[in-house]
């Protein structure tokens, strides 16, 4: 299994580069469900926050987007049931996918919350407090 970095993503997908997009697409291509493109927690937030900040993607079409590619089974993502489970829904979660990635990891690492200064994470975000 080989990994991709963000920028082979956001070629594949947003195709602003006519030569990477065809070498991303021609590698994405030939992944299959027996050898997989892996995707880390930290490639899917950095595509999300370029998708949004640099293309002005709406959060609907993120939404759409991440869904699609949780569906490909030509895709491995690190921790795969998390990432179902709130993006395979309805409506994006509340506040930035950064913010619930870093709760979940978090978790995972047996801590029981994390604390910020962001008072728009702390309120949207399950498992952050706001630091005062």
């Amino acid at each position: 299994m080989k990994a991709v970095d963000t920028n082979v993503l956001i070629r594949y997908i947003v195709r602003d580069d006519d030569g990477q997009a065809a070498v991303a697409a021609r590698f994405l291509q030939e992944r299959t469900p027996d050898d997989p493109a892996y995707v880390s927690l930290i490639v899917l937030t950095e595509l999300v926050w370029t998708l949004r900040s640099r293309y002005r993607y709406p959060n609907e079409q993120i939404l759409l987007l991440l869904t699609s590619l949780l569906e490909t089974a030509e895709l491995a993502f690190e921790d795969e049931a998390f990432l179902s489970a709130n993006f395979a829904s309805d409506q994006m979660p509340q506040g930035d996918i950064a913010d619930h990635l870093i709760a979940r990891c978090a978790r995972r690492a047996g801590c029981e919350t994390v604390v910020t200064f962001d008072q728009k994470a702390a309120k949207s975000v399950p498992g952050m407090e706001l630091l005062s």
